[in-house]
């Protein structure tokens, strides 16, 4: 996310505003973090475009038909987050841009109510456990970062995302922070 804010100083400013209106300069509390629409958007759209995980495994329990395809019982398979997430049928043209905006009427309208279409954390009863508290962390840190910090993408970055067990930058992200106040 820090990334994409570097690049998209728009949404940073539109984020901080919006931080600066529900807190002002006050620590985040649990009460108002739920209010934060903005940084929603921009986090929904980050994991889509840059999930935390490449997959998930899953098996099949007995024969299963996919499409025109017949899919044996017992058969180990990897479904890639990536594929529906990058997927212009799905989201458009624009599908690898960041568009935070997609995500304005919450995540069922952005996916048109198909839930298969998002799916950062998995789905279903396996979906990952710590989903919220990543969401609200997410919220909490960068919510006091743009409270105090410009952040903008430092000219030695490189763009290289590669799959690992998570996705991850290739030779890390590198980023300045500027004091939002003249006189620091």
């Amino acid at each position: 996310m820090v990334l994409l804010l570097a690049i998209h100083g728009d949404w940073q400013e539109k984020a901080r505003r919006e931080v600066i209106d529900i807190f002002g300069n006050q620590i985040p509390n649990s009460e108002e973090i739920s209010k934060l629409k903005i940084m929603t958007m921009i986090i929904y759209e980050t994991l889509r475009l840059y999930g935390p995980s490449n997959g998930m495994m899953r098996r099949t329990e007995s024969d299963v038909q996919l499409g025109k395809l017949i899919l044996p019982a017992n058969l180990d398979l990897l479904v890639i987050h990536a594929a529906p997430h990058h997927d212009p049928q799905l989201w458009g043209d624009d599908v690898h841009l960041f568009k935070p905006e997609r995500f304005a009427e919450g995540i069922a309208k952005a996916t048109n109510y198909n839930a298969g279409v998002f799916c950062p954390f998995g789905l279903g009863p396996r979906n990952c456990v710590g989903m919220n508290f990543a969401t609200t962390e997410t919220k909490i840190v960068l919510s006091m970062i743009l409270q105090r910090y410009t952040i903008s993408l430092s000219p030695t970055y490189v763009h290289s995302p590669i799959p690992y067990i998570t996705v991850q930058p290739q030779h890390g992200i590198q980023v300045m922070l500027e004091s939002v106040y003249n006189d620091a």
